[in-house]
């Protein structure tokens, strides 16, 4: 093999890999921020219920703003999390963990929908605190 093709494919496998690196870390970035706001839209379906008890407008307002109280703890961890990856790492297993203590003895099932993801999340968000040099040039 000439040495020629050897370096064209060395040239070429390693700028594969840092692009396919780059694209890795891309998908570790956004993923937990993006799951996150579905997650938040997620939780706050659960609310909606308030309008079908045939209640009074501010009612309904103080009702629906109590059912939206997880959703404001959640997104204040989450644009937090949003720069500090290590916020999403500790706080929202730490939401989980609040949530099991809640739902565990009524809804054991419960606990799958709700503070399963968020532990998927929190550890999406320790990766890429982990390999944030990798995701990032220093500033």
């Amino acid at each position: 093999m000439p040495r020629a093709t050897i370096a064209t494919a060395f040239t070429f496998y390693t700028t594969e890999v840092k692009r396919m690196s780059r694209n890795a870390g891309r998908l570790l970035f956004w993923s937990p921020r993006v799951l996150s706001i579905a997650f938040a839209v997620f939780l706050s379906v659960f609310a909606l219920d308030v309008f079908e008890e045939g209640l009074g407008f501010w009612q309904t307002a103080i009702a629906l703003a109590m059912h939206l109280i997880p959703t404001a703890i959640f997104l204040v961890a989450l644009i937090l999390a949003w720069r500090w990856e290590w916020v999403g790492g500790v706080f929202y297993p730490a939401l989980a963990a609040v949530y099991a203590v809640w739902s565990l003895p009524r809804h054991p099932s419960w606990f799958l929908a709700i503070g399963a993801p968020l532990l998927v999340m929190a550890g999406l968000f320790v990766m890429g605190c982990f390999k944030r040099s990798e995701l990032r040039p220093a500033h």
